[in-house]
């Protein structure tokens, strides 16, 4: 039959046939699917449009077309196109089933949807499988539909699978569950999503749609290690320490620094950390690393507080203090703890600047005609002050003295020559 036959023959079929030149302008058309040349000339308009969109059929160059109501099995370009250019050919189908219709529009939104989802008989044969769920396996979409459970999986995991899919064909309802699966380079993954029965061709599948959680879970074990760990230390380092805001309200709180204050870890937690300090010459400077540690202008602070427990007693120490989740513009939290703590006492009066020098002095070994003539006061002076300083300490000896300094935190324990708690 030459190509007039030919062309007469499908003027009294339902189909549509057109060749194009290489600029895909139509350069002749034909066939008995439409009744006027403008309805024929929309069709080919809805083709190329069909055309221009991403790729969606099984087969190359096949793909099915909507048009007035109607359904086209569309080939273009077809096989063995003339020299001028590519040649197209469209067949008219019957509608298919809803059902069917229902699963080629799910196939086509998740064909490329980073969530993995396949459709399975219920012998366990792939009908279906998008890129996501072909990649686990490292193979591709056209090689997973046909095969079984077992081609791609264990043993082990292809029975776990089997009978989640006997589940949900004899019950007939979605379930939502996590799953583990083993890879394809044998490590382990865990995936969450639905699997749920569906209509295909007359019987009842099983499809699902999960999202791989591996690394999320694996993050989130890591999580509870790291926050475990930090329990652990809180509570169990006997260290005094607490979670700030950073409006300075206590988040948390180890025992020991419950104990420091003298109350309870309940009546501790929630209250705002700036009532437990007592009024000293460094509070203004405290504050002001604080409002630098929220500014994320440094990351710690390293200085001395005086501190005031629920007996009104007062105590020198040492105070770390951290900045954490400080990834915005400002810091989310602080942690303040106490690497080293002076002897709990009754407020006293403050010691005066030249008290202060002279324990700094008798500390590092002077004598007190040393101390006269550094500070250029009489000895008559600086024995006074000495009487005055062991009254306020309550200490019996210059060597006792100088101890009880320390433990009060009046001198710094870490500080060589020795100088005055709150000094900077």
């Amino acid at each position: 039959m030459d190509d007039s036959s030919l062309k007469a023959l499908l003027q009294h079929l339902p189909v549509s046939w057109w060749e194009t030149d290489e600029q895909w302008h139509v350069l002749e058309s034909g066939g008995g699917a439409f009744a006027d040349p403008d309805t024929a000339r929309r069709f080919l308009d809805r083709v190329r449009e069909e055309t221009s969109l991403p790729e969606r059929s099984r087969r190359q160059g096949h793909r099915l077309v909507r048009f007035d109501g109607r359904t086209f099995d569309v080939n273009w370009p077809l096989a063995g196109g003339s020299s001028r250019g590519h040649r197209g050919l469209a067949v008219e189908v019957p509608e298919p089933p809803a059902d069917l219709r229902q699963h080629a529009a799910f196939a086509d939104f998740a064909d490329y949807a980073p969530a993995a989802a396949f459709l399975r008989d219920r012998d366990g044969c792939y009908l279906w499988a998008n890129h996501s769920y072909a990649h686990l396996y490292g193979t591709t979409p056209e090689q997973v539909a046909g095969s079984r459970i077992e081609d791609l999986d264990s043993p082990a995991d292809a029975a776990q699978f089997r009978a989640l899919d006997q589940e949900i064909l004899s019950r007939g309802k979605p379930v939502r569950h996590t799953l583990t699966y083993h890879r394809s380079d044998g490590t382990t993954g865990q995936a969450a999503g639905h699997r749920f029965p569906v209509q295909e061709n007359g019987q009842t599948c099983v499809a699902g749609i999960y999202v791989d959680i591996t690394e999320h879970t694996r993050a989130m074990h890591q999580r509870r290690e790291a926050e475990e760990h930090l329990r652990a230390l809180r509570d169990h380092s006997g260290l005094p320490c607490a979670l700030l805001s950073v409006n300075g309200r206590i988040e948390q709180a180890s025992t020991a620094a419950a104990d420091l204050f003298r109350t309870r870890l309940s009546d501790l937690l929630g209250r705002r950390a700036h009532t437990l300090l007592a009024a000293a010459p460094e509070l203004r400077r405290l504050h002001l690393a604080w409002e630098a540690l929220i500014a994320r202008r440094v990351r710690r602070v390293e200085t001395s507080a005086l501190l005031l427990d629920a007996e009104g007693r007062r105590r020198r120490v040492q105070l770390h203090l951290t900045t954490v989740n400080a990834t915005g513009a400002r810091a989310a939290r602080v942690w303040a703890v106490v690497t080293h703590q002076g002897l709990a006492h009754e407020p006293r009066p403050p010691l005066t600047a030249a008290q202060l020098r002279i324990l700094s002095l008798l500390a590092e070994g002077s004598t007190n005609g040393e101390i006269a003539a550094s500070l250029k006061l009489s000895r008559q002076t600086v024995d006074y002050h000495l009487s005055r300083l062991r009254d306020l300490l309550d200490a019996p000896t210059r060597p006792a003295l100088v101890a009880r300094a320390y433990v009060l935190g009046v001198l710094a324990p870490r500080a060589w020559p020795p100088r005055p708690a709150g000094a900077g």
